[in-house]
């Protein structure tokens, strides 16, 4: 199954998780991303949280049953500013074996890592896919707001986890230039 195949095919739980922090410029993209989320009609059984930099709670979160999560992050890739990406993040042989895992510090890569360590101890069920929408930033220097190319990137990202989730049928501008691609390298 591609990455872009629907979440929706069958009545399931889905998280969509903004992660990133609003105070280090586009960092923040997850995190406006899943607020204009929030002012959007959803599909019954999909929650939009804001987990900013709480990693740890987000890790656990994840084992609540879902079905699919969707990570909403700024993600360097070496694309232009404001690239869309969509990765398929859900195999564990698709992070990186050495992800290194810091409370303060928690990457989606890191947030995966403790999930696989977190899921053998409690029990707690991982998500069958796990998707990132990542936009590659222009700029995470210390200071709140988006670049211009992020800022038009959400309302790109928007659409994307909107089609994702059955919310709206794809519109040419839904449908439009992202990249899509399976995750090989750290998110």
């Amino acid at each position: 199954m591609s990455p872009e195949a629907s979440v929706a095919r069958r009545p399931a739980k889905a998280l969509i998780a903004g992660v990133g922090n609003i105070f280090l410029g586009d960092d923040g993209f997850g995190v406006e991303a899943v607020r204009r989320l929030g002012e959007r009609q959803l599909p019954d059984g999909v929650e939009v949280v804001d987990v900013g930099v709480r990693g740890v709670h987000l890790a656990y979160q994840m084992l609540d049953g879902y079905h699919t999560v969707l990570l909403v992050d700024a993600s360097a890739r070496g694309g232009e500013p404001g690239t869309v990406y969509l990765l398929d993040a859900t195999a564990p042989a698709a992070r990186p074996p050495d992800t290194a895992l810091d409370g303060h510090h928690m990457t989606p890569d890191t947030v995966l890592a403790l999930l696989d360590t977190l899921s053998a101890g409690t029990g707690g069920r991982r998500p069958e896919r796990v998707l990132v929408v990542g936009c590659e930033p222009a700029d995470v220097a210390e200071g709140i707001g988006l670049s211009e190319p992020v800022d038009a990137a959400v309302d790109e990202a928007v659409q994307l986890i909107l089609r994702l989730v059955g919310a709206e049928e794809p519109t040419p501008s839904a449908a439009g230039p992202h990249t899509s691609e399976r995750n090989t390298t750290p998110c």
